[in-house]
C-alpha cells in the first residue's frame, strides 16, 4: 500500500545526523540526496524521506506530509487522480514519467483537503516515444 514516505524537519542538520544514526543501526542508509531531502531505504530504493522545512515555500508552522500510495500499473494512477480531483483535490502534478526519479517511474500528485502531498506511483512504466 505505502510505496514511500516524507515528513519535513526544522532543524535540518540535526535531523540528518540524526536519522543517518538511527536508521543506520535498522540497516537502511542514504539511496538518494538531493540536498533539501534525503531518502532512506536499502538497495537503491528510498522508502523514507526527510525534507529541509526550511527550503521552499513552506507554508505555516509545517509543511506537508508526503505519502505515496503503490498502483498496480499506470492506468490506477490515472484513476487515483481523477477520483481525487472529482473528490475535490487540489492537482499538483498530473500523471506523467518522472524519470529524474527513475526510469519507469510513473506518478500523479495531488494536495488532499489537509494540505498533504498525495501520490499514485507506478514503478515499472514503459519510457513514451
Amino acid at each position: 500500500m505505502i510505496d514511500h514516505l516524507g515528513i519535513n524537519c526544522a532543524d535540518w542538520e540535526k535531523s540528518k545526523a540524526f536519522y543517518d544514526k538511527v536508521l543506520g543501526v535498522l540497516g537502511y542508509t542514504r539511496q538518494k540526496d538531493y540536498g533539501v531531502a534525503i531518502g532512506y531505504g536499502r538497495d537503491g530504493k528510498p522508502d523514507f524521506w526527510i525534507g529541509d522545512m526550511s527550503a521552499g515555500d513552506a507554508s505555516g508552522p509545517n509543511r506537508e506530509v508526503h505519502v505515496a500510495f503503490r498502483a498496480a500499473d499506470e492506468d490506477a494512477v490515472r484513476a487515483f487522480y481523477q477520483a481525487a480531483l472529482e473528490a475535490g483535490a487540489e492537482p499538483l502534478h498530473e500523471p506523467q514519467l518522472w524519470p529524474q526519479y527513475h526510469p519507469g517511474y510513473f506518478g500523479a500528485f495531488v494536495r488532499d483537503p489537509d494540505g498533504n502531498n498525495i501520490e499514485a506511483v507506478f514503478h515499472g512504466a514503459r519510457p513514451q516515444d
